[in-house]
């Protein structure tokens, strides 16, 4: 609970923060530095390549791979909005981020987590609607339609990051600008609050909380429909391709909410700090740069778009 009433600490309006980030001597900076920089250098890589890939062979313009090109759309827009500062507030003396650009960075990042969560549910509708009616695919999930579903995820995350943000940035911050994080986030910025944070915990609790058990009602719906619907599949290799697709997004949408389950969706978890700074670079850095590994190597039609496109590249 945050401190209230406290005589010792003075509310005033707040210029700047400070982003502690992880404890530890020069030796301790200089391996994170080095360990943050060589997966977002990866994870950049593999998302501007899974939408270079996507973009580029005409055999991949088809709802799932238009749904994926967002996702990693997305993961991109994660990694670009804490990890450059993330970087070099490892290597600086001085880990000053201002309050206007706190604000820009909890906005953007809570906006891109609340669309991934619906875009994995969108996913895993995509591929209930192509297994079990695929006569009617056609028209369930045309041109028009993605877009509707994509513009949808992305109104939704922005929903999520508005009331956030609201509800966050206008508690009354003490005396003490030093945010026990490398990123802002809610937790610790409510460790910060001179007010009663009761209902922004709760708000945090519901809003999260609702946003990861309706999507994933969503997955579980439409993935025990498909699970039912390959069983009864007579082609043994139709099975294994079907699964191997499905399985890859399984893998994604069991890492991605099973992080933000620890961090944000379980009263009492913004009490640990330690344990979610660790959780955050999984699913900020760790899981944005699994996701191109996931869909590529275990996706038969991937593979054969790079090597097409590799091929391209080398008769040119």
């Amino acid at each position: 609970m945050s401190p209230q009433g406290n005589g010792n600490l003075s509310v005033m309006p707040l210029q700047e923060f400070v982003l502690d980030g992880f404890a530890g001597g020069l030796q301790t900076q200089s391996l994170l530095f080095a360990l943050f920089l060589a997966l977002y250098v990866v994870a950049v890589l593999g998302n501007l390549t899974m939408i270079m890939i996507i973009t580029l062979d005409a055999s991949l313009h088809s709802p799932m791979y238009f749904f994926l090109k967002n996702l990693s759309f997305v993961d991109l827009c994660y990694l670009s909005v804490i990890y450059p500062k993330a970087l070099a507030n490892t290597v600086s003396s001085s880990k000053v981020i201002t309050f206007e650009g706190c604000i820009i960075q909890f906005f953007f990042f809570s906006l891109m987590g609340a669309t991934e969560a619906f875009l994995l549910a969108v996913m895993a509708y995509d591929r209930f609607v192509a297994i079990c009616s695929p006569l009617h695919y056609p028209i369930s999930m045309c041109p028009s339609i993605c877009a509707r579903l994509v513009l949808g995820c992305y109104c939704g995350g922005c929903l999520n990051s508005i009331l956030q943000a609201s509800f966050t940035f206008t508690l009354p911050f003490c005396s003490s600008n030093h945010i026990d994080h490398f990123f802002c986030d809610v937790p610790p910025l409510l460790k910060l609050a001179c007010a009663d944070t009761t209902i922004n915990e709760l708000v945090m609790f519901g809003i999260c909380g609702l946003i990861i058990v309706g999507t994933t009602l969503v997955v579980l719906t439409s993935y025990g429909y498909i699970t039912v619907a390959i069983l009864r599949m007579r082609s043994g290799g139709g099975r294994h391709k079907l699964f191997s697709t499905c399985g890859s997004h399984m893998t994604a949408v069991c890492l991605f909410y099973g992080t933000l389950f620890v961090m944000y969706a379980q009263p009492g978890a913004v009490q640990s700090m330690e344990q979610g700074k660790v959780v955050s670079v999984f699913y900020t850095l760790v899981i944005p740069m699994l996701n191109p590994l996931i869909y590529s190597l275990r996706n038969k039609d991937v593979k054969d778009a790079l090597w097409r496109l590799g091929q391209r590249h080398t008769a040119t």
